[in-house]
Formats: C-alpha cells, structure tokens, sequence
C-alpha cells in the first residue's frame, strides 16, 4: 500500500470567510493567476480541480471550466488554525491542529536582536520585511564589506538570516541559525528559523540551493508518527523534513527546486515499495508567489501539470495520489505575504470513487484519510464520506 501527498506550496483556491482579518480580501491564488496569465492545467482539471466548489467562474473574459466527469475526489479546504503559514499548515495537513499561531513579527525587538548576536557571536544587519531576493541585492554589497549577517522577515512566522557563503562560510551560517532557534522558543517562538545562503558574481547576488529550515518540534502526534510507530515509512521529499524536524520520517530528500522534486517523486513512484511519500514543490510560493509574478507561478503551475501523467502511469493498483495545499500566496495583490484561502483537495486512485466532497473543515482530513489507507483506522473516509468505493 503506498500513498504520494504532494503539496504544490501556497496554491490557494479563493479567500477564506475571515481572510479580511488577515488583510487579505479578494486573494484567489489559483484564480487571479489564471485571469492574468489564462494558465491552462489540463491534468490537475481532469482530476477534478475546475470541479471544486467556488472554482469555475468567470474572470473578465476568461473562464475557469469544470470538466464533465473528474477522474478524482474532489474539495475544497477550510483550515482551522488561526493561521496563514507553512508550519501551520503542514502542520495540520498531518494532523495536528494548533490552537494559536506562531508569532510574526513585523521587526524583530532590540531584546531579541541583542539575544540571538550574543548567542550567535555575531552583529546583524537589516531586520526588516523584505523580499529574500531584493533585500541581497541592496544589502548585499555592505555585506560583502562588513561581514555581517542579514537579518529579516517576510510577513510569515519565519525569521531569515542571509549569508554570501564567501564571507560566512555554510557551516557558520547554519550555526547561527541554530543559535537563533535556541532563541527564538517559548513567547518568543517562530515557525521556522531559515538559513538563506548566497554568491555573487559581477554585483549580482544569487541564492543558492543550500538553505535550511529550522522548525520546531511539533508540539503533539502527528500522523507520521502513528505511520513510524507502525512501521510504515514515510519519505519527505523537499522541506518536509525541516517542517517537522525529522520526525516520523524514515528517509529525506532535500531538493533545490520543484524540478528535481518532480523528478525524485516519479522515481519513487516507478519504484518497489510501501509506505508514505510527502513531498513539498516550493517554487509556486518561493519563487513567484512572495515576487508578486503571476507569469512565473502559472509557469511553475504548468510544470507540475506536466509532470503528472508519467506520476499517475507510475500509480499501481492500491495507490493514492493526495494533491493539495498549506495556505495561499496571491501573486496578483499588492501583498508579497502569504493569503488566507481555501486550498484544494484531489484524491486519486484505482480503488477511489470520483466524487465531488464540497467544502471541508479542516486540512486534518488528509491525515484522517491517511490513517484508513494505511490501515490505522478501519474505514477510508474523509469527513464521514467513503472514498475507497470503485470497482476494481
């Protein structure tokens, strides 16, 4: 029995009830793309994605058109955590519900500054909101002269520290992120601490594919620990083991991008075995979404469409394909934060009746449908609905 979970990073469907709350009214990730850019998914629409309520509507022009007979269950998600993060999200996806988020900070307080250099040995620079590629281009050349680390945010529970590797060698840059997580607990307590390496060549400034993401330990069982204490494993593939710092994980594949994601799970999908594959393609949220460029997430969107049909001809009898998401991040507003929306569900596979499952409350319904597949639970359920009907 196996089961490929895939999370396309901030593929939001449409703002939640309480999005205004958030300072995110009228966020439609997937909606204000396709009205700006006119992307075309013909996979993920014959899965079912047009078909999710709220979905198919017009936008000027153009339309989002459902397809006569999906080929997969199909909902839309409310998340219940008063939260719009990656941890959070993840988090409940696996099924722990947090009762609060995890702090934002707009700036990081002088206390807290002044704690983490000690800590670290270190004096920083910047601690603002900023986009991780804009803040190494203007920073970056009094970086490269002072040698001091870069300190910022981006609207999320996160708190980023940025290097060029020429000045603040790999393993010293994680080492301050290390001390900044040791910091960063309790009240004061983050989702993630992320080491954000650079170069730079001819005054251009460039990331690298070696950052690191330093989570907390989730605070309560998740599902992947009810696998491992079965002994099913579990594959994390991309940041899915930072987010949960290794726990219930068997095995981690970090990857530089969604394309070497892509191709790590149609390997492990043409592959002998069992167990848990869950995955995180980043470059939707990372790369585009936080850029506000609508161009390069329809791009990234049109990639992931296209690496399917060989995931889905990978798919053996007794398989599930589970694609969804952990929060929105609109590249069309103003904003470069994260946004409040429903994420979509498509659940695929030879024994899973196609069926239209509304609107959810709750991401935990993943993990629910995770623990009946595998076994845990005696029905394959998501919200009291029976997945596991077709005839085979």
């Amino acid at each position: 029995m196996r089961a490929f979970l895939i999370v396309i990073d901030s593929f939001g469907i449409g703002e939640l009830p309480d999005a205004a709350d958030y300072g995110d009214a009228g966020s439609d990730t997937y909606g204000n793309t396709f009205a700006a850019t006119g992307v075309s998914l013909p996979v993920l629409a014959s899965l079912g994605l047009n078909n999710i309520d709220g979905v198919a509507k017009a936008f000027g022009e153009r339309e989002l058109l459902p397809v006569p007979a999906p080929r997969a269950a199909y909902a839309r998600l409310r998340e219940k955590t008063p939260a719009k993060d990656t941890t959070a999200g993840h988090y409940e996806l696996a099924g722990l519900v947090l009762e609060k988020s995890y702090r934002v900070y707009p700036t990081f307080p002088p206390d807290v500054v002044a704690d983490i250099e000690r800590e670290a040995g270190v004096r920083f620079m910047g601690n603002e909101i900023a986009s991780g590629t804009e803040i190494i281009q203007r920073l970056g050349p009094e970086h490269l002269r002072t040698g001091r680390p870069i300190l910022y945010t981006s609207q999320d529970s996160v708190l980023q520290i940025a290097a060029d590797t020429s000045v603040i060698p790999l393993a010293r840059l994680y080492g301050i992120c290390e001390a900044a997580r040791r910091v960063m607990t309790g009240d004061r307590a983050v989702g993630r601490v992320i080491a954000r390496p650079f170069i730079h060549e001819g005054g251009k400034f460039t990331r690298t594919a070696d950052r690191r993401d330093y989570a907390l330990a989730p605070p309560g069982e998740t599902v992947l620990d009810r696998l491992a204490a079965r002994g099913i494993p579990v594959v994390g593939v991309g940041k899915i083991g930072d987010i949960f710092c290794g726990r219930g994980i068997a095995r981690s594949i970090h990857t530089a991008g969604n394309a070497e994601g892509l191709r790590v799970i149609t390997e492990l999908s043409a592959q002998a075995g069992e167990g848990l594959v869950f995955a995180n393609l980043v470059d939707t949220d990372m790369l585009y979404g936080h850029r506000n460029d609508p161009h390069g997430y329809a791009a990234a969107l049109r990639a992931i469409d296209g690496a399917l049909p060989d995931i889905l001809k990978n798919l053996r009898d007794g398989d599930a394909l589970v694609i969804t998401a952990d929060h929105g991040c609109d590249p069309t507003t103003p904003s470069t934060d994260h946004s409040r929306e429903y994420v979509p569900l498509l659940v695929y596979g030879t024994r899973i009746l196609p069926q239209n499952l509304g609107t959810l409350d709750g991401f935990d319904c993943v993990a629910r449908f995770l623990e009946g597949w595998f076994g845990l639970e005696e029905d394959t359920v998501i919200c009291g609905r029976c997945l596991q009907g077709r005839d085979i």
